[in-house]
């Protein structure tokens, strides 16, 4: 039995995704969390081996649990799932430690068939995903500017760009205001862009948001 824990700040998509796994007999929804503090707790309460990982969690997003587990070197496979087009997540997931990408606008059969092949220790990836990965081998020099930013300055990005203000965005990442001005001017340097309204049709050309 392949025991799963899903973590998604939408209980009505954790619903659908649960009931779509309850339809294979050898997959198991052990537990349920919709933040970055609650997958912590659920993962130490319950074993299991596949995470079924949102990206945007308020705080806290997908990346950064990906990134604490590959930290301890937790034997937990991880499976992001998100509405974010894959040409702009699913090579930076994959890169990130996860074992698969998926897109919650795919085929709810997949799902199922992705959980078990990232449960074998396999990765997974769409048809189109392995294209991409195949085109990045060929062209590693055609990057977009943003694949340089870190996740925090990714973040920081797509919530300026969602028309958050900096002291809303230090309060959800739990970081000073300080910190966030920071992250703002490196994203700046880096897209070579000037004020926000600039990073905002950066992130929408892009199709970041």
């Amino acid at each position: 039995m392949i025991r799963v824990i899903l973590c998604d700040d939408h209980a009505m998509i954790r619903r659908g995704i649960k009931e779509t796994l309850s339809e294979a007999v050898d997959i198991q929804v052990v537990a349920e969390s919709g933040s970055y503090s609650e997958v912590r707790e659920v993962l130490r309460a319950h074993p299991c081996d596949v995470l079924v990982l949102d990206i945007n969690l308020p705080g806290r997003g997908g990346l950064e649990v990906l990134a604490s587990l590959r930290e301890v070197d937790s034997p937990i496979k991880v499976l992001m799932v998100s509405m974010f087009p894959e040409d702009q997540y699913a090579i930076r997931c994959l890169k990130a430690g996860a074992q698969g990408y998926l897109n919650k606008a795919g085929d709810p059969a997949d799902l199922i068939t992705a959980v078990r092949t990232v449960a074998q220790g396999r990765k997974y990836v769409t048809a189109n995903v392995a294209q991409m990965l195949v085109d990045n081998l060929n062209t590693p020099e055609n990057t977009s500017a943003h694949a340089s930013l870190s996740e925090r300055e990714l973040q920081t990005l797509l919530k300026i760009a969602s028309g958050k203000r900096l002291s809303d965005i230090a309060e959800e990442l739990m970081l000073s205001p300080k910190t966030v001005s920071v992250y703002r001017a490196r994203v700046l340097e880096k897209l070579k862009l000037t004020n926000n309204a600039e990073m905002t049709v950066y992130a929408i050309r892009n199709g970041l948001v």
